[in-house]
């Protein structure tokens, strides 16, 4: 297997991560911990690799080199989670043909553990995305749809914990605005609330109530936009407690992430790997005992 890497390190000093790691963390740990974050977004029902023949990336993607590649990591490091961020469905005839069966199926073997839903996912109806939904093993997050009188309501979940050593993270969801990009008969009577004001909100709860030490937002807005519209950008600036941002939608090919400071002057990491499975985000981020210098190491597999 190919492998094209490229890192990335920034130390992480006062007024960077160190603020956004809290007390009980370091009070429980006798030794540096390093949390995995692997990542994917704008998949497109890309199953196979793509063709010998493709004009950039020959025989990139594909589920089966992908799950060797994170089962390779999986046995490397001790704490691992795997996050998809939306925009799973429609591209190749295997949507066409499954309805997006195979690629939940698929992703539930390879075992994420979390998902966020992508406007492509409702290209088959509401009712058709719920029926997918209910295969998956994994959970749907997603912050600011709101499915109520919905085939999609009590299917999805605001935010999810994750406990990893003794380091616990905070995951949300946010979905860009399906009016105006997905025909309304599709989403039904889903409701779209404000990005910024959900993440504010729902970050506060993840670090304030549920003592989260990470928080990471799982984002289908795209990168950046030339226009006011909410972006992984925005969403960076205009919150408090946001740790890292992964995205997707804008499939936004990312040698290595952009670090963006939030509303108090802290720092955010944001990080898209492109589109069809071609790469894999790796993020590394290592705490020490003491709380100083803690260090993200970025490693975009080629798969």
């Amino acid at each position: 297997m190919i492998q094209n890497r490229r890192k990335f390190i920034k130390q992480l000093g006062a007024g960077a991560f160190t603020a956004a790691i809290t007390p009980q963390l370091y009070s429980c740990s006798q030794k540096e911990v390093r949390l995995s974050i692997l990542h994917t977004n704008d998949v497109h029902s890309q199953i196979e690799p793509l063709p010998s023949d493709h004009y950039k990336y020959p025989n990139g993607g594909g589920f089966a080199k992908r799950a060797a590649l994170v089962d390779k990591i999986r046995q490397e490091n001790e704490h691992v989670l795997l996050f998809d961020c939306g925009d799973i469905f429609q591209g190749t005839p295997y949507f066409n043909f499954y309805k997006g069966e195979l690629e939940i199926k698929l992703m539930s073997k390879l075992g994420y553990d979390a998902a966020t839903i992508g406007n492509h996912e409702f290209d088959n109806g509401i009712e058709e995305l719920a029926k997918q939904l209910q295969k998956a093993k994994f959970p749907f997050i997603c912050s600011n749809y709101i499915f109520k009188n919905t085939p999609l309501e009590n299917m999805t979940l605001p935010f999810k914990t994750f406990t990893k050593g003794p380091i616990k993270v905070g995951v949300m969801g946010l979905g860009i605005e399906l009016d105006g990009l997905v025909n309304q008969d599709r989403f039904g009577n889903t409701q779209y609330l404000n990005p910024i004001e959900v993440a504010n909100k729902t970050a506060k709860l993840l670090k304030e109530e549920k003592n989260c030490d990470y928080i990471i937002a799982l984002s289908h807005l795209g990168f950046k936009y030339d226009d006011e519209k909410v972006s992984d950008i925005k969403l960076a600036e205009n919150t408090s407690f946001i740790d890292m941002i992964l995205g997707g939608h804008t499939h936004t090919f990312m040698s290595e992430p952009e670090t963006v400071k939030n509303k108090i002057g802290k720092n955010v990491v944001i990080n898209q790997v492109g589109k069809s499975g071609i790469f894999l985000g790796h993020l590394d981020i290592t705490f020490s005992k003491d709380a100083s210098n803690p260090t993200i190491l970025n490693t975009t597999y080629h798969v």
